[in-house]
C-alpha cells in the first residue's frame, strides 16, 4: 500500500456546509432581512400574539424586547448577533448595562433592557421556595402545562428533569400543523445534553381533543425510549393533553 492510499484512508471526516447562500457581486448592494420585510405571520410581535410565546425562538423574543434596531443592523440581526457573541446563559446573567453595552456596541438603552429582563426573571425564580417544577406523575404534566391545553395546533415539548424529578429546562421542541406533528431525535435530545438532564418528560397536545394516541405516537415513543437508553437519558413518558383529559402513550419506558 503507496502513501497516497494510506493519506487518504487517514484523512479526517469532513461534513461540508450545504446551505445555501447567494453571491453579492462587489460593488452592489447587500440587501439584509428586517423584521418590515417578513410576512406578517413571521413577525416576531405579530406571532406572539397569534401563536403564544412559546412559538418564538429565544432570538425572536429579545427582538420584541429590543423593540427596533440601529441605522447600523435591523432588530432581528441585532439579537441574533448579540445571542451568538455573548451567548444565551451569560447574557441574562450580565448586570452591567454599560458593559454589555460597551462589548455588544448596542446603545445603553438596549443594554438596560436585557438587563432589566434578566433581573425580572431572577425574582420571579427567586419566588418559588426550591426554584423547580416538580414533575412525579402524568397529572403533574397536566398541571404543569396548562398554556398548552387549548394550542390550536400540535406542539411538542420536553420537561427536561434531574436526579430530583425537578424540571431544569422546559422548551418546545416542534410545532406541528392541526392533527400532526415532526419529530427530530436530534431535537428532543440536544436540550438534556445542553443543561445535563438525567431524564425527559415529552408531552404533545391533541387539538382533536381526543387523548388517545395514534399508532404514530406509540412508535415515535418507542423510538426515542431506545435512542435515550443508548444516550444515557431516560425517556420516562409521553403524555398527550386535551383541553380536559390526558393520557400517557404505551411503551416500553
Amino acid at each position: 500500500m503507496n502513501t497516497k492510499t494510506i493519506e487518504k484512508i487517514q484523512s479526517p471526516y469532513v461534513i461540508r456546509d450545504t446551505d445555501l447562500i447567494m453571491g453579492v457581486p462587489a460593488g452592489e448592494r447587500k440587501y439584509v432581512l428586517r423584521v418590515r420585510d417578513l410576512p406578517v405571520d413571521d413577525k416576531p410581535r405579530e406571532k406572539l400574539v397569534q401563536q403564544g410565546p412559546e412559538a418564538l425562538s429565544i432570538h425572536e423574543l429579545l427582538a420584541i424586547i429590543l423593540v427596533t434596531g440601529t441605522t447600523k443592523e435591523g432588530v432581528l440581526e441585532m439579537s441574533h448577533r448579540v445571542l451568538r457573541e455573548y451567548g444565551e446563559k451569560a447574557i441574562i446573567a450580565e448586570r452591567s448595562p454599560e458593559k454589555l453595552a460597551a462589548e455588544m456596541d448596542i446603545p445603553l438603552n438596549k443594554a438596560c433592557q436585557i438587563v432589566a429582563v434578566g433581573e425580572l426573571g431572577r425574582r420571579f425564580y427567586e419566588k418559588n421556595a426550591s426554584g423547580f417544577s416538580v414533575i412525579r406523575s402524568a397529572k403533574d404534566v397536566y398541571d404543569h402545562v396548562k398554556d398548552m391545553h387549548n394550542l390550536p395546533k400540535e406542539y411538542l415539548r420536553g420537561l427536561y428533569l434531574n436526579t430530583h424529578n425537578q424540571i431544569i429546562h422546559d422548551e418546545v421542541i416542534s410545532i406541528g400543523t392541526i392533527n400532526s406533528n415532526i419529530v427530530h431525535p436530534r431535537e428532543v435530545f440536544r436540550p438534556a445534553v445542553e443543561y445535563n438532564a438525567v431524564a425527559i418528560v415529552l408531552v404533545h397536545n391533541h387539538p382533536s381533543g381526543v387523548s388517545e394516541p395514534s399508532e404514530q405516537d406509540v412508535e415515535i415513543t418507542n423510538q426515542l425510549v431506545q435512542a435515550g437508553k443508548i444516550m444515557g437519558v431516560h425517556v420516562l413518558d409521553h403524555v398527550i393533553i386535551t383541553k380536559d383529559a390526558y393520557k400517557s402513550i404505551a411503551a416500553e419506558y
